[in-house]
Order: C-alpha cells, then structure tokens, then sequence
C-alpha cells in the first residue's frame, strides 16, 4: 500500500464536510463568498495541525463545524461595523436553484434550498445579535445539542437555549401563513407582467398597502439607497426604472427556493429579485444588484 493509499480515506472523510460548512456557513453569514472564505480557512486550520493532533480528534466532522462556526461568530461581531462603511441597503446573497448555478461551480458549493434559506428568513436572521443566530442556526436547523452550541457560542448550555427562544420567538414574530408555491409563482408573473406593461394600477393591486422595497448595488452599480415603502410608491418606481430597456430581459426564477425575478442582459444577470407574500398581496421586495453578490448566477 501506498502512501497516497493510507491518507486518501482520511482525506476524503475530511474533505466529505465541506458541503455541510457551506450550508452552515451561509445560513449563519447570509453570504456564499463570506461562506467559502470561512471553509477555507477552517480547512487551513485543519491542515496546520500536526498529523499527531489531527489524529487524537475523535470527530474531525466535529471539529470543523465547531472552528467554522466560531469564525462566523467572529465575522458576525464585526458585520455591524463592516456595514457602516457599506454603501445603501445589504441584503443576503441571492442563490439559484441547481440548475441555473454558475457552469463549473463544484457541487459541494452549492447550498441546499430549503426554508432557512429564504430571503425572508435570511432577513429576520440578519436583524438578531451574532448569539442569537449562531445558537438558532446550530440547533434548531443542524440539530446540535445545547452543550455543543455553548462551547462554540462561550455561553452556559441554559443561556444558548434562551438565546434560541428568543430568535425563535422573532421568527415568528416575522412570518406570515404563505400561499403555496403555485399561487406565489402566479403572483410573481403577474407582477412582472403589469411591471413589463407599465401598468401602475395593477402593480398596486399586487402589492400590500405596507409594501417596502429594498435595493442592494452595494456602491458598485446604481440602486436606491434607502428602502422604498407603501404600494403606491412602489408600483411608481418600478415603473419608472430604466432597466428594461435596452435589450435587457425580465425571467422568472427560483431565488432562494423561492418564485422571483431575475433580470439578464446579453447573457449576463444583472439584477435579482426575491419577494415575500402574505394574504395574496406582496408584502416585501429585495432587489440585488450588486455583481459581487451575482457570480453563482451568470454562466
């Protein structure tokens, strides 16, 4: 037996995770190029440890998840100051369903859609402390037990539980019951009918009365900078955008597991839209523009 024979399995079990890092981490950031820096760097910790220290860790899969985890931790301590220095509104990297990821993209890389992954949620899970998510993500999505939650979090056992039933508790506080995935696909083309048509009435009969719209061109290319709020108002900027002009394509995809928007212009994504409904009506809009957000999406 080789050498290459003796280290390919143990490689292999390590290398076997790296799926399960990148959903972890992009549930806990909100951003799959923050979630790949993050595994990178846990499987460069890994691999700076002796063969020996390596060795005399019982769980590797363990392992990685309690370094990766506790580096999210660290970057979700620092966002709050990151952010202040970035330009209009953030909101969670958009993902494509399978079909539509970037050619070439490995597919460890690529998230599993599901609903703590919806742009709704993301956005819920944004606005808690870095505990709270970090707790919420581990146990109530990945299952990990409280005692293990508390070793990654430095927090007892019984304050991580609390910290998980307060998120849950916010979570709840934010949804609404959804139509089925059918009606939301309706409602979506609809609006991008009406929007295609310029049709100011009907956009505002899509839309909540509370509506709020949100841009994200992070400085790079142009977007509202602040959020957009009420029907009205909303149907009259949709409107008014320029954006369909010029060759450019409004398709219906799948954003997040969800039914949404993608707009395209000579093969290239340039903006892309997920929506959140409730009692037949639209009730928020997030519109990602900045191309840093994008790269899964354009082939």
């Amino acid at each position: 037996m080789t050498g290459d024979d003796q280290v390919e399995p143990g490689l292999s079990a390590i290398m076997s995770e790296r799926r399960q890092l990148i959903n972890l981490a992009y549930r806990l950031l909100g951003s799959l190029a923050d979630a790949e820096d993050v595994v990178q760097e846990t499987y460069a910790r890994w691999y700076a440890m002796p063969s020996r220290e390596q060795e005399a860790i019982d769980s590797p899969g363990a392992w990685l998840t309690k370094v990766a985890s506790r580096i999210c931790l660290d970057l979700l301590r620092s966002a709050r100051v990151r952010r202040e220095r970035y330009v209009g509104e953030w909101i969670p990297e958009p993902l494509p369903e399978n079909a539509d990821w970037q050619a070439g993209t490995d597919p460890a890389d690529r998230v599993t859609l599901d609903e703590s992954v919806g742009m709704a949620f993301l956005v819920v899970l944004d606005a808690m402390t870095p505990a709270e998510r970090v707790a919420f993500i581990l146990h109530d999505v990945f299952r990990y037990p409280f005692p293990e939650v508390a070793e990654i979090v430095g927090r007892t056992p019984a304050a991580c539980r609390q910290l998980a039933s307060s998120a849950r508790r916010r979570i709840s506080e934010a949804q609404t019951p959804a139509p089925p995935t059918a009606r939301r696909a309706e409602l979506i083309r609809q609006f991008k009918e009406a929007w295609e048509a310029t049709d100011i009435a009907t956009l505002v009969n899509l839309l909540d009365p509370d509506v709020t719209a949100v841009a994200d061109g992070g400085g790079v290319v142009i977007a509202a900078l602040e959020p957009v709020h009420g029907g009205a108002n909303v149907a009259q900027y949709f409107s008014g955008l320029p954006i369909l002009d010029y060759g450019r394509t409004l398709v219906e995809r799948t954003v997040n597991g969800q039914p949404g928007l993608v707009i395209e212009f000579e093969g290239v994504t340039e903006t892309v839209i997920a929506f959140d409904i409730a009692a037949d009506r639209i009730t928020n809009i997030w519109a990602v523009r900045n191309p840093e957000k994008l790269r899964p999406w354009t082939s």
